[in-house]
């Protein structure tokens, strides 16, 4: 069983890379969710009137949905297939999104997005397990790390279409409720692309399902896996608590995973509460509208999407440690000249700082989900995923509710400092913690 499942992940990539392309376009949708919603907000209150925790929920909704779908689909991924899961997601994921455009209140809107939030969250871990088990290593690590360009330009996407629609003056309400049901169009678009994909082999083999492992590896590898019988055998399911006591045996995989852990908690943090102090660097630049706001924002994230494909190309080069080192020390001294650009009042160097700490940003970002799922073992890895994920789900969360008022408190200095706690946590875990992972395989 061992044997087959080393020799599925040294030796293929099925079909070029699209699978793991149609497994981390996922992306695009969390994209714009995320983004999509941070700019109608304005409208929804405009309509109707909602207090700011309600109004705080419906932009929070999805995150909270999304920490319980990685946990819950990250489970059962292990437990009864990945091929179920991601076509279940996309399903619900349409459903949902559609219906964001019909509610008849904001708290029915909170509902809906935290509903919408499970699949997400689920998707998103099992697209990494998939990725994990359908492509040789050293490639599917540079998959993986794309993770940070398809945010990038989900993002771009989304908010060119915010600005078609603000550029045709439709009633506002028209604008929020086409924006938020949009969602539902690239869901469907994957979903019909993914609908014809098998369960990965490596899942199937350590489900002891031999017959029909080897029924894949011959139709997508032409490789029979003349290793195993031609009869199944019973394995015993194993706890998806037992990951954690097997990750420990390990030290090199477990404290690959605790950097795991820190990196997507220290890019959550960061990123979330970047959001924060963009209206002062858009004032800083003279854009007072909510177009222009959009197109400044759009521009970032082109940025973002060149240093998000630029980052998986290095990874190669300089490992996974070294990006990680690379983009939190960008980030890090980033934030510092923000937060002295703010107190001295020196806003021209601000656009250049946010620029910067974008860039560092999606390199820091890009393994985080990639080094604990890969390490992982096949029997755990869905469960190790999404354990992962919930890391860059809780501080997007949390930074919606709590970080406003530190801002509030200490002002927009103080919390552009503040923040520079989290890439600076992120560095030093890079360094002490991280082992090189490049090209990792299971003994």
């Amino acid at each position: 069983m061992d044997s087959a499942v080393r020799h599925l992940v040294s030796h293929y990539n099925p079909k070029g890379n699209r699978v793991g392309w149609l497994m981390i376009s996922s992306i695009l949708i969390e994209a714009w969710d995320l983004y999509s919603i941070a700019f109608v907000l304005v409208f929804i209150r405009e309509q109707y009137h909602p207090g700011p925790l309600l109004l705080g929920l419906a932009a929070a909704g999805t995150q909270g949905g999304a920490m319980v779908g990685a946990l819950l689909g990250g489970w059962l991924s292990d437990r009864i297939g990945r091929r179920i899961m991601f076509l279940s997601t996309m399903i619900m994921f349409i459903v949902l999104a559609l219906a964001q455009a019909f509610v008849t209140s904001v708290a029915w809107l909170v509902v809906v997005r935290f509903l919408l939030g499970v699949p997400l969250g689920s998707d998103i871990s099992n697209g990494f397990t998939y990725i994990m088990e359908s492509m040789p290593k050293g490639k599917r690590e540079v998959m993986g790390n794309r993770w940070q360009f398809m945010f990038a330009l989900g993002e771009v996407l989304t908010l060119a279409v915010i600005a078609v629609l603000l550029v045709t003056h439709l009633p506002h309400e028209l604008i929020w409720r086409v924006t938020l049901g949009l969602g539902a169009l690239p869901a469907l678009v994957i979903l019909l692309m993914r609908h014809n994909l098998p369960e990965t082999a490596v899942w199937l083999v350590r489900r002891g399902r031999f017959r029909e492992a080897k029924a894949v590896a011959r139709s997508m590898y032409d490789d029979p896996l003349d290793m195993l019988p031609d009869e199944d055998v019973l394995v015993p399911r194993p706890r998806a608590s037992a990951f954690l006591a097997d990750m420990r045996r390990d030290p090199i995989r477990w404290r690959a995973t605790i950097f795991g852990w820190i990196a997507c908690f220290a890019q959550g943090s960061e990123f979330s509460t970047f959001a924060f102090y963009l209206p002062t660097l858009f004032l800083s630049v003279g854009v007072s509208t909510i177009l222009g706001t959009d197109l400044v924002t759009m521009g970032l994230y082109v940025l973002a999407a060149i240093s998000g494909w630029v980052g998986p190309m290095l990874t190669p080069k300089i490992g996974q440690r070294g990006i990680s080192i690379a983009g939190f020390g960008i980030v890090l001294v980033s934030l510092v000249v923000a937060a002295w650009a703010l107190w001295t009042s020196h806003l021209v160097i601000l656009p250049i700082a946010a620029a910067t700490m974008l860039w560092g940003h999606y390199w820091d970002a890009s393994n985080c989900m990639t080094i604990p799922t890969v390490v992982a073992k096949p029997e755990y890895r869905g469960t190790a995923s999404g354990f992962a994920y919930m890391f860059v789900k809780l501080p997007s969360f949390l930074a919606i509710f709590l970080f406003p008022a530190l801002f509030a408190a200490i002002g927009h200095a103080g919390a552009t400092l503040f923040v520079a706690i989290f890439p600076l946590a992120g560095l030093l875990a890079a360094i002490f913690i991280l082992p090189e992972m490049y090209g990792f395989e299971h003994d």
